[in-house]
């Protein structure tokens, strides 16, 4: 029978399971494993100590420690031994647990468990103090060698971040125990090496390079308090220098080359690889429409995981209330340093890039989320009085919406006093952040401007404002100089493009027409640009264009902005008060110009808008568009004329604007209004380019009032306003619009002259071909040019003739005023005499409609006002105004323009009309002329000094005195509010009337007419005396 096997003690069992964890030796036994170190110079010290040779927990750290102290060359380095001393740890601790005995079990788990603990101490001593145990390794990296094991921990490739991983991985649990338990002072170096890491490991990485794993590995960072801490602690933080600006925040800060990591184009010296647009979107015309499908929805992957990553990171930083105020610090001096990305041109090696501040846009949305619930219920944390007092964000240079500085500065002065201070930061943000984390579910001096200097408070304590607040702010100044920038930067991009295209194709003409090796030259250098400029503009649709969550999560923000800053007014209600509150009046421009800019941009984006709530913006440009008082700035609101001109249901395509034009109350009472007011304020915008700038925002207006002339309900308040109107706003609209008529007609007429001359010379090839090559591509591009204008200029005088055309078919009065009438009958003959007159042949173009000239079609209109104003003419005035047209009227014209209405098959009746105003017109003419000459010599201060005609109804001038018509003057102030002889300003209210001078007049056409009379007696009593004979007494 076979002798058993004796069993071990509790401490022989400990040695076993000790020797097999740390792997080393106090008996020379000369083990196989050539990992064992026998600790000579330790066994002879227990020894000497009347111990037993076996390891035990008290002897454990002296064991470890004289382990990593010794030289050994064959065994492993100091941090690979003791990560795998604590891997066997973990392996011997599985082992354990089929132990029978609980007592043995329960010692032998302690002893497992002080091993671990023990291998981790002595990790972060080392990693801390590289220099203190010898290190044979000869093949050191600058990286961390925690930093693979961490990669190993959230999964993922490490070769390819440059960092040796040797197939490591990390023991189960050693990562967690490494940082929960460590203590700041110690594991802080430790940490500062890991974030440089993890920094230079995503530098100049694309949207396309492993930046996952590096965000993986600092958001699991970040959630260990010491990792928090070490990271806003850290020198790169936020870097200081005085050479600090936006681009180094970008580049050497921790986080900056995260955010760096994007699909946008960035500048020669920074740019990232893989090249996105070189990758995916290269020769995009000869891919398939499937494979260029497949980049964008990559790429939009990509940047979504990364745009979650980063704000995760961010809110645990931020639900930490010893982090929070770093985080506020850090995102205030990267808006604060790049603040010059809100000018046109953006330096890049000062400012970061477009991909840092999309990206930060995407994040800071995400951050927003919880406060942009469907009823917006915690917009009363959102104060005012930050944008004056909160010393985080540098407002001080930003345009105001109507307040001028002066304004502010008194304002601040008011109201310094009633700051509230008492706002806690600590409970307050606290408990805003814990709601947050609950409800988540994933520049002259005369510019309106904000002050630079920010009152103290009272008590002397900075004030605090809630997250809410704070993260309102930011957002908006992020999405300013991020999101709405790149918007902006994609529609320069497409017009480069196009013009380059444009003169790709004028320069392969030339070429054709006589070639050149400069012409060759430039021909390639723009192909290459075309390309490269497609590719960017590929990137762009990737990462913003296509990325439907994104533009989303925008109009959310913005939806939230509408309703706070009407809020600021008072909500929504008309008419708005007459004075501006200063509150509303003191905001940023930019947070109105962003909305806008947001909603166009989102409008051209097939689907973009569904499911958004449109009807608050709707209120909002219906409230503001027409309310300088409110909104200085008319470029400003003519863009919300843009806005509604996206929204028409024709260009939409969408039922749901279809509501907001013909179903919203707002909408139905004042739209017509404001933009009829609109329409006469952009006459003066006091920009050096106002008189180009108000044709394209005029046709935005046109397109607008003739889909709404369409709309009965809209309609019914047009007709309403131009009778309630008709010496105000409307007589306004309608000089205007006569005024924009004859100068775009006349323009385009004047041009198509000019280029039929060009098609001559261009047309004698044998005298074009000798003329010298640069003038041939000067000559050209000058045709090319003025094809343009005259495109252009006719297709708004075309507008501008049809909304004339079919206003004057129901609202006639305002045409027949006195101070209109005549300017209405000079328009139609000058139009008239130019499309039937002698000059008509000299205006045929080959193919006049690429020129959107449609010389048949505008007849019509012309006929048609003519008929529609002779048939409300109740008082027979219109057809003298015709014949005091001394400029164009001549009677023939009307007989002209009937033949060609026959040919062209127009309306009988409509000619019959014309042809009875033409009858009309000579009979005026005719009496005109005998009334001219019964007056005789009219005494010059009787005549107007502006018209030299009789005055009927004299006034003074209250400046300068000077003595004209009233319907002179009234007409001249439709268009100039000043008076004509000193610029002085004049209103129609504040003319004279000058009684005694109109008497004077008129008794003086009483007496020519009366003289005329008698001798038209006298000359036909004569006429009867005769004598029997019939001989004539008097000859």
């Amino acid at each position: 029978m076979a002798t058993p096997k004796p069993s071990k003690t509790p401490a022989e069992i400990e040695d076993i399971i000790l020797r097999k964890i740390f792997l080393v030796s106090l008996v020379d036994s000369m083990e196989n494993d050539s990992r064992v170190v026998y600790l000579e110079m330790t066994a002879a010290e227990i020894m000497s100590e009347g111990k037993e040779l076996r390891l035990s927990r008290e002897l454990m750290e002296r064991v470890v420690i004289d382990r990593l102290s010794g030289s050994f060359p064959t065994a492993e380095p100091p941090f690979q031994y003791l990560v795998n001393s604590y891997r066997r740890a973990y392996e011997e601790g599985k082992k354990i647990t089929s132990m029978k005995d609980k007592n043995v079990r329960s010692e032998m788990e302690l002893a497992v468990k002080q091993a671990k603990k023990l291998a981790v101490s002595y990790c972060r001593i080392h990693l801390g103090n590289p220099d203190m145990f010898p290190n044979h390794d000869t093949n050191k990296s600058s990286v961390s060698p925690l930093l693979p094991l961490i990669f190993a921990e959230v999964g993922g490739n490490l070769d390819d971040f440059g960092v040796r991983s040797s197939g490591a991985t990390s023991p189960p649990g050693f990562i967690e125990e490494f940082f929960r338990d460590a203590d700041y002072d110690s594991i802080e170096p430790v940490m500062k090496q890991l974030y440089e890491d993890l920094r230079g490991s995503v530098l100049k990485v694309s949207a396309l390079g492993n930046f996952q794993q590096p965000l993986r590995a600092l958001l699991l960072l970040v959630n260990y308090p010491v990792g928090a801490k070490a990271l806003v602690s850290h020198p790169w933080w936020i870097p200081k220098s005085v050479y600090l600006n936006g681009r180094v925040m970008e580049m050497t800060s921790i986080l900056g080359p995260f955010f760096h990591v994007s699909a946008l184009p960035d500048h020669a010296i920074f740019k990232s690889e893989p090249d996105i647009g070189q990758q995916c979107f290269s020769e995009a015309s000869t891919r398939r429409p499937a494979d260029l499908l497949s980049s964008f929805t990559t790429i939009k992957t990509v940047m979504t995981s990364l745009y979650d990553g980063l704000a995760e990171v961010l809110m645990c930083l931020l639900k930490n209330t010893n982090t929070r105020e770093n985080v506020l610090e850090y995102l205030a001096e990267v808006i604060n340093k790049n603040s010059s990305r809100g000018h046109l041109q953006v330096d890049p090696l000062s400012c970061a890039s477009s991909g840092m501040f999309v990206n930060l846009s995407a994040v800071m949305l995400r951050l927003c989320e919880p406060f942009l619930d469907a009823n917006l219920s915690k917009r009363d944390k959102i104060d005012p009085k930050y944008v004056f007092y909160s010393d985080r964000l540098e407002l001080s240079g930003l345009t105001a919406l109507h307040a001028s500085s002066e304004e502010v500065s008194q304002w601040f002065e008011d109201n310094s006093a009633k700051v509230d201070t008492s706002t806690s930061a600590g409970d307050g943000q606290n408990r805003v952040i814990q709601s947050q984390d609950a409800s988540s579910s994933s520049s002259s001096a005369n510019t309106p401007s904000l002050q630079n200097n920010k009152p103290v408070n009272i008590s002397g304590e900075k004030t605090k404002y809630p997250f809410i607040c704070e993260c309102f702010f930011m957002t908006a100044r992020v999405l300013n100089l991020g999101l709405l920038k790149a918007f902006s930067d994609f529609k320069h991009l497409v017009q480069d493009i196009s013009r380059s295209e444009d003169t790709l194709a004028s320069f392969k003409v030339m070429q054709e027409q006589a070639p050149s090796p400069q012409l060759q030259q430039d021909i390639s250098r723009l192909e290459k640009d075309i390309e490269l400029y497609t590719q960017e503009k590929f990137c762009y649709e990737a990462q913003i264009l296509r990325d439907g969550t994104l533009l989303q999560r925008a109009l959310s923000y913005y939806r939230l902005m509408v309703i706070w800053l009407v809020g600021l007014v008072g909500g929504f209600k008309m008419p708005l008060s007459p004075t501006c509150p200063k509150e509303f009046a003191c905001m940023p421009e930019h947070f109105v110009e962003d909305a806008m800019e947001l909603l166009i941009f989102a409008s051209r984006i097939p689907r973009a808008l569904d499911g958004v709530i449109l009807d608050d913006f709707m209120n909002f440009i219906i409230m503001f568009m027409a309310s300088p008082e409110y909104i200085r700035n008319p470029y400003l609101r003519s863009k919300m004329v843009e806005v509604l001109n996206c929204w028409m249901p024709r260009r939409s395509g969408s039922k749901a604007t279809e509501t907001l034009f013909e179903g919203h109350q707002l909408s139905l009472e004042y739209l017509v209004k404001n933009l009829l007011k609109l329409y006469v304020d952009i006459e003066f915008t006091g920009s050096h380019t106002q008189f180009y700038d108000k044709f394209n925002i005029r046709h935005n207006i046109a397109e607008l009032l003739e889909y709404l002339w369409q709309v009965p309900s809209h309609r019914n308040v047009w007709r309403r306003i131009a009778k309630e109107e008709e010496k105000g706003i409307y007589l306004n609209f309608l000089n205007f619009l006569i005024n924009d008529s004859i100068y775009l007609l006349d323009e385009s007429l004047n041009k198509i002259l000019e280029l039929k001359e060009l098609e001559a010379e261009m047309s004698n090839t044998v005298e074009w071909e000798s003329r010298p090559a640069q003038e041939r591509q000067e000559r050209t591009r000058l045709f090319h040019s003025q094809e343009n204008i005259i495109r252009i200029d006719m297709k708004l005088a075309n507008e501008d003739v049809s909304m004339l055309a079919f206003t004057s078919e129901q609202i006639i009065s305002p045409f027949l005023l006195p101070e209109m009438v005549e300017r209405v009958a000079s328009m139609l003959n000058y139009f008239l005499l130019q499309l039937v007159g002698p000059q008509r042949k000299s205006l045929s173009l080959k193919d006049p409609e690429k020129y959107e000239f449609r010389p048949k079609l505008l007849l019509k209109q012309i006929v048609t006002i003519y008929v529609n104003l002779a048939r409300g003419d109740k008082e027979n005035i219109f057809p003298a105004a015709i014949t005091r047209d001394g400029r164009s009227y001549n009677e023939q014209l009307f007989d002209a323009a009937s033949d060609v209405l026959r040919k062209i098959g127009e309306d009988a009746r409509i000619i019959q009309e014309f042809v009875e105003l033409g009858t009309k017109t000579r009979v005026a003419a005719v009496e005109a002329k005998d009334a001219e000459a019964a007056l005789g010599d009219i005494p010059d201060e009787f005549l107007d000094p502006i018209q030299y005609t009789l005055m009927k109804d004299p006034v003074i001038l209250p400046s300068s005195r000077v003595i004209v018509d009233r319907p002179v003057i009234q007409r001249h102030l439709l268009s100039d509010s000043t008076d004509p002889f000193n610029r002085s300003p004049l209103t129609s209210d504040m003319l004279i009337p000058d009684v005694e001078l109109k008497a004077k007049i008129e008794e003086f056409v009483k007496s020519q007419e009366l003289r005329r009379r008698e001798g038209l007696s006298s000359q036909n009593s004569k006429d009867k005396i005769q004598t029997t004979d019939n001989t004539t007494l008097i000859e």
